[in-house]
């Protein structure tokens, strides 16, 4: 493959800065069975599911990652958790600003208070190990954290629990699985009104989900890992399902993992390309992805190189595109 294959002209007007209210009322762009492309929005989901369908999602949460601090030389510094490695959430894998200044054993302050160590850097060579300082992690992450909003999304946001799932459980994740983020209780109580099951997996989700692809080939990509746990019950449920329909790249990449891995947790580097084959997802909700990026190869391992044609005709319809976005549901291609 070349570079080239995975990307396309997305114009910045068409990047949403803000999400839609409420949440279900954002557009969604429909590609499936024959019924040709429907232009319908994310309240009208419900209608488009069938008793015996499966729907997983994703119930991570999302930490207040982002932390402003001060070096003791007077400059600023920024600290982005991505994963803890100790369950007393003191240490942790993150990305710092600036990375080329700060060294390491050096120690991060908050008006004046020590709070962040910083270690080696990872064998990724783009992320650092640190250590929180304070007795109480995570409770300094909620008084001085911050929603680590995507790079392109320029505001702030009122309400930081728009940028959390209503059905959001533990908070891990350095990003939203953000096509969770259309989902209100009521669609969720119709959903399962219709005797659609609601299953709920676990993927710590990491910047890298969204990192831009350099490689020449896009196939010599190194993915970051992730931790996912899926239950053995989800596990059975989508094996007997009549369809499993995946909320998002994350909850598709859980499932997937714990099939192809045959482990119900742990590590995955699942990277899923063209000619991957696909064990469980049949739909997939999904918002609109960023050019040039692993989640394109995973759209183009699911439908084919139509994502192409699926993508100009949503640009030609004006639909808003990445985290604050609308969404598509497409169909697993015949393999």
């Amino acid at each position: 493959m070349q570079l080239s294959d995975i990307d396309y002209e997305l114009p910045e007007s068409l990047i949403a800065q803000k999400p839609v209210e409420p949440r279900d009322s954002a557009r969604l762009f429909v590609d499936v069975g024959s019924h040709g492309i429907r232009h319908l929005h994310v309240s009208d989901f419900d209608s488009l599911l069938e008793p015996g369908d499966v729907l997983v999602v994703n119930d991570t949460r999302v930490l207040p990652a982002r932390i402003h601090l001060q070096r003791r030389t007077g400059g600023a510094a920024e600290i982005l958790l991505l994963e803890q490695r100790t369950e007393d959430h003191r240490e942790w894998e993150a990305m710092v600003k600036p990375a080329r200044k700060l060294k390491e054993g050096e120690i991060l302050e908050y008006f004046g208070k020590r709070v962040v160590r910083i270690g080696s850097r990872t064998e990724a060579g783009d992320t650092f190990n640190i250590e929180i300082l304070d007795e109480d992690p995570m409770g300094l992450l909620q008084r001085i954290g911050t929603m680590p909003l995507p790079p392109y999304i320029r505001g702030s946001l009122v309400d930081q629990e728009r940028y959390q799932t209503v059905y959001s459980r533990r908070a891990a994740s350095a990003a939203a699985p953000t096509a969770g983020l259309h989902f209100t209780p009521e669609l969720m109580a119709r959903i399962e009104a219709k005797g659609v099951q609601v299953l709920k997996v676990e993927l710590i989700v990491g910047l890298d989900t969204f990192k831009p692809i350099s490689a020449d080939d896009p196939l010599d990509h190194v993915i970051h890992s992730e931790y996912y746990n899926v239950s053995q019950e989800v596990l059975d449920a989508c094996a007997s399902a009549s369809r499993v329909i995946a909320v998002g790249t994350t909850a598709t990449r859980a499932i997937e993992s714990a099939a192809t891995r045959g482990e119900l947790s742990g590590r995955t580097n699942l990277f899923i390309t063209p000619g991957y084959k696909w064990k469980h997802v049949d739909l997939m909700l999904t918002n609109f992805h960023l050019p040039r990026t692993s989640l394109l190869l995973m759209i183009e391992s699911f439908v084919g190189v139509k994502w192409r044609d699926l993508y100009e005709t949503a640009i030609a319809e004006k639909y808003r595109f990445l985290s604050f976005g609308d969404a598509m549901l497409i169909e697993r291609s015949g393999e």
